[in-house]
């Protein structure tokens, strides 16, 4: 009777999980000593039969397969796995943002570069030796552009006013050959070059097309270096004693126990991840909006704010310009003369032939779509904005949800339908502690990890700053705006104002390279005047005679009149006072 009640009790207490002291000592380590073995650990220090576990630091004291080295080494391997696991679900994100920052960057550049190609190849054609003497002009424009799509610190309103400027003062030297311009007089021309609009409207509209578009591409690209930078920093991990413990517990606990194939229960797993990745939960709410700016700004990128048609219009939009000058010069010039004075002619020489002048060439002209250039990098910013829209969603919630992205990994944890034949932290059986929630706030009734919630991570929180900022200069760049230059930019037609500005009516004519579809409603609004130039003509840029002394006729100042105003009115209003 008394055997029978021994064998009774066993049964019992084998099917309820525990042992008895008499069924678990001398019971075999032999696959733990295997599992042990094959992550490329000594056995030598390893049990062959269980033995008693006060010595166990971490794992329950238990009858054990573990000594206190044992222990210790798979403590440190917990911590192991859990870095690789944050690792290679992390992965996705860092190498889309990697990737995704060189093609867009690669295109971007070589864009520009193919823009300043373009232009260099059309006007050597039309202009010949006239452009080549006067190429420095165009060449410093893509330079400064290229600056600021680096990240220099200029704006694009004044790169194009100044390059405008440079402009004027030659296009009017080229179409009054008969008089000699001192460098006072050419700067009395493009200083007023804003009343006398001799350009048109030209101007304005490639400063709408080629703010909106490099804003907009040079906000694209540092998000993107900056999102690569954020998850470098969020996924490199310091891992404190706690979370080490509660890793070990879930992980190890079992091989120690003799039983290395049972897996952590799901929700066991759940809050150990969640107090371990509890700084980094916090990241989510900052994190999802400045994936959706990225979507936002992106969608721009290939619709109004497209960057190829901006870099291919600079060229056709510059030749506009000079050629309604030249359409224009007889008007232009007499007005000129009144306000700057009568020049000097220019001395007697052999008359220009019609080769060098270029009076007789065809005009410019823009390239059909069979003579474009091929397509920079390789593809197109429709193809390169679909691939990052697709990866881009995807990333919605991922810190909150990297939790349950290990958990659901069959390697790290049981199968959410097997609650009852799991590790709990004691034994095999249900785990019956309840899920905690998310973020730093919500662990501090976590019931495996004890997680001081007064102290944040101090790395964690100025990424989420970092992320703010970033977060506002997409914001500002989907609208059109510098937010390192608001001032200036909202003032010249970068910013909000230009928002209601019909795109169609900014774009050259393309054929089928015609303006994108505009998905939102917009009311035409007039474009506010530029602000006050600066021009510091005695700095390396405008050194041209060691400094200069003003003229008289720099005191004149032209006086702008309402085009509905008398045609004698205008007249006398128009004259130099």
């Amino acid at each position: 009777m008394d055997n029978r009640l021994l064998v009774w009790l066993c049964t019992v207490a084998v099917l309820s999980g525990t042992r008895s002291p008499a069924a678990a000592a001398g019971r075999s380590c032999a696959d733990t000593r295997q599992v042990y073995s094959e992550k490329g650990y000594s056995t030598n220090s390893a049990p062959v039969t269980q033995i008693s576990g006060e010595h166990l630091r971490l794992c329950p004291q238990d009858y054990t397969c573990c000594s206190s080295q044992m222990e210790e080494t798979l403590s440190l391997q917990s911590e192991k796995d859990f870095l690789k696991a944050i690792e290679d679900n992390s992965q996705f994100l860092l190498t889309t943002f990697t990737q995704r920052h060189r093609k867009f960057d690669d295109f971007f550049r070589e864009l520009i570069d193919l823009s300043d190609k373009s232009m260099n190849q059309m006007f050597t054609k039309t202009y010949g030796l006239l452009f080549t003497q006067n190429a420095y002009v165009f060449q410093e424009l893509f330079v400064e552009l290229r600056r600021y799509y680096s990240g220099g610190s200029l704006s694009l309103s004044e790169v194009l006013s100044e390059f405008w400027s440079r402009l004027v003062e030659r296009v009017f030297s080229l179409v009054n050959p008969q008089y000699q311009f001192s460098d006072d007089y050419l700067e009395c021309v493009s200083k007023h070059a804003e009343q006398l609009q001799p350009f048109g409207d030209v101007p304005r509209k490639l400063r709408v097309q080629v703010s909106r578009a490099f804003i907009a591409a040079r906000a694209l690209s540092q998000g993107l270096a900056t999102g690569r930078d954020i998850v470098h920093k969020a996924t490199k991990l310091t891992v404190d004693s706690e979370c080490v413990r509660g890793l070990m517990r879930q992980w190890y606990c079992p091989l120690c126990r003799g039983i290395p194939s049972l897996r952590p229960c799901h929700s066991l797993c759940l809050n150990v991840m969640k107090a371990c990745l509890a700084n980094q939960a916090d990241l989510d709410t900052e994190w999802n909006k400045f994936i959706d700016a990225l979507y936002m700004v992106s969608e721009k990128l290939e619709g109004p704010f497209n960057f190829e048609l901006a870099a291919d219009s600079i060229s056709v939009k510059v030749s506009e310009a000079i050629m309604h000058m030249q359409e224009n010069s007889i008007s232009i010039s007499s007005k000129v003369f009144q306000g700057c004075g009568n020049p000097r002619p220019a001395p007697a020489r052999s008359k220009r032939s019609p080769k060098e002048t270029g009076a007789n060439r065809r005009p410019f002209r823009t390239y059909t779509p069979e003579e474009k250039p091929t397509t920079a990098a390789g593809t197109n910013l429709d193809r390169l904005v679909t691939e990052l829209k697709e990866r881009l969603r995807p990333m919605q919630g991922f810190w909150v949800s990297l939790p349950h992205t290990i958990c659901n990994d069959e390697k790290m944890a049981a199968d959410v339908t097997n609650e009852d034949r799991c590790w709990n932290g004691q034994t095999r059986g249900r785990y019956l502690m309840s899920v905690t929630g998310d973020g730093l706030l919500s662990q501090i009734n976590n019931p495996e990890v004890e997680v001081d919630v007064t102290r944040p991570d101090v790395r964690i929180r100025q990424l989420i700053m970092e992320l703010r900022v970033v977060t506002n200069k997409l914001r500002h760049a989907y609208n059109g705006q510098d937010m390192d230059f608001m001032d200036s930019e909202e003032g010249s037609g970068s910013g909000g104002e230009d928002q209601g500005e019909r795109y169609s009516d900014d774009w050259p004519g393309f054929g089928p390279y015609s303006p994108p579809y505009n998905k939102s409603p917009r009311n035409p609004v007039s474009s506010p005047g530029k602000p006050p130039r600066s021009r510091d003509r005695n700095g390396s840029k405008w050194n041209r005679n060691n400094g200069r002394v003003s003229s008289a006729a720099n005191l004149h100042t032209f006086t702008l009149v309402p085009v509905v105003v008398l045609p004698f009115v205008v007249t006398v209003a128009l004259m130099w006072r």
